[in-house]
């Protein structure tokens, strides 16, 4: 274990990207420490990536992407800012309310960033606000994406786990809200120290005129979210059934989708998919020498020879989880830790699904603190301000966000409520 981990911290200290040092840390152990060929590493690789679920991975990828480009972005933002504009700091409320609606169409915390992220802070430096306060509350609402069905890391976490994605995806939905609120009660307190307005009045008029022109867009998560609930379709064929809506959004409806957009949006996709993937497959085998060499198992002795109280284990874990989200993208993470992690809980009886969904609302911090942030790394660039400013001003938020984590891990009826019952 001291070669396979010390080879990946090397390569990692080093600037390997982070699919390379998991499958180089595993050849080196395959090649000094194992007798099994280390051709059984490419075998490993392809089976861990072999998966109808995890086909939901590029088809959710796509139907953002299309969403983005079609046009649909500026559509909620105009509804958002119509439903809470009128309140103090009324454009960071339509910031965190646009993530929410959203949401509910990428499933994927950077393409909230990189999509809306572009609006919201064009529209909240012109309106005022502190380029500060525009950043970090644009990087603190895109996290909200993950735990919001359709969700990209909950898909890899169902895969890993072998828990149901449908009850991942109801279990996330009360989660994501109460991750809204929280940070809309953040936003009202900045309006109030820093003497933020409103930037809208309230009209039934107006919030009627930008619903009827987002109603279509809107129909994406009930069309993704209502289809898997009824059985009409699992979620990787809500994520096929996703790309052909928005396909027809922005081809026939609105007519912002020319087919060298779909081209060049394809290309894309396939970069991330292929980037996404390729971590999967080269944590699939690490996770592989972890586990058929009692790693796993030892590290839940160890844990559970210490303490069995749960609370104490929830908040070890939750340790973990942030250190390792610091230096580790969340696929990477949810498809190492998984299988070493949740037979500790499981023995404690904690459900999955609520572990699921702690994990992955832990790790999205990991996306908002350096050095592998990628949130920040985007909203820097489109701010056109320096990584460390973004840093700085990503940071209060994390307070709510935290809040909110704790309250998840501690209370598990937020999470298990809705899927206990619509599944069991």
């Amino acid at each position: 274990m001291l070669i396979l981990f010390g080879t990946l911290a090397l390569l990692l200290v080093i600037g390997m990207p982070v699919a390379l040092a998991l499958a180089g840390a595993s050849l080196a152990f395959l090649v000094l420490e194992s007798p099994i060929p280390p051709v059984v590493l490419m075998h490993r690789m392809i089976n861990g990536v072999d998966s109808f679920p995890l086909l939901a991975v590029p088809f959710f990828i796509l139907a953002g992407s299309l969403m983005n480009h079609a046009g649909i972005t500026d559509r909620i933002f105009d509804f958002a800012k119509a439903l809470v504009g009128w309140m103090r700091g009324g454009l960071g409320h339509v910031n965190i309310g646009a993530s929410v609606l959203f949401a509910g169409m990428s499933g994927a915390a950077v393409a909230d960033a990189g999509g809306l992220g572009t609006i919201e802070i064009k529209a909240m430096k012109e309106g005022g606000y502190d380029p500060d306060f525009a950043v970090g509350v644009t990087a603190a609402s895109s996290t909200i994406g993950p735990l919001i069905p359709p969700s990209l890391p909950l898909v890899v976490y169902g895969v890993v786990s072998s828990a149901s994605i449908g009850q991942l995806f109801a279990a996330g939905l009360v989660p994501g809200v109460l991750m809204a609120a929280a940070l809309m009660a953040m936003v009202a307190w900045y309006a109030r120290v820093r003497g933020y307005g409103r930037d809208a009045g309230f009209a039934w008029a107006v919030l009627g005129r930008t619903f009827r022109r987002a109603f279509l867009s809107l129909l994406t998560p009930v069309i993704i979210v209502g289809g898997i609930l009824a059985g009409l379709f699992t979620p990787t064929e809500a994520a096929i059934a996703a790309c052909a809506y928005a396909l027809v959004l922005g081809g026939p409806v609105y007519r912002t989708l020319t087919l060298r957009k779909i081209g060049a949006i394809s290309r894309d996709t396939v970069e991330t998919t292929a980037i996404v993937l390729l971590i999967v497959a080269a944590a699939a085998i690490f996770s592989w020498i972890l586990t058929s060499n009692r790693v796993t198992e030892m590290v839940a002795e160890a844990i559970l020879s210490q303490t069995q109280n749960v609370v104490l284990v929830l908040l070890l874990i939750n340790v973990v989880l942030l250190i390792v989200g610091f230096f580790m993208e969340p696929v990477a993470a949810i498809t190492i830790l998984t299988p070493v992690l949740l037979p500790v809980v499981v023995e404690l009886g904690v459900d999955p699904v609520h572990f699921g969904i702690m994990m992955v609302l832990n790790l999205m911090l990991g996306l908002l603190t350096p050095p592998v942030g990628m949130v920040l790394y985007v909203l820097a660039r489109v701010a056109d301000i320096r990584f460390e400013s973004a840093v700085r001003a990503t940071a209060p938020f994390l307070i709510p966000l935290g809040a909110v984590l704790a309250l998840v891990t501690y209370v598990p009826a937020i999470s298990m409520w809705l899927p206990e019952l619509i599944y069991r």
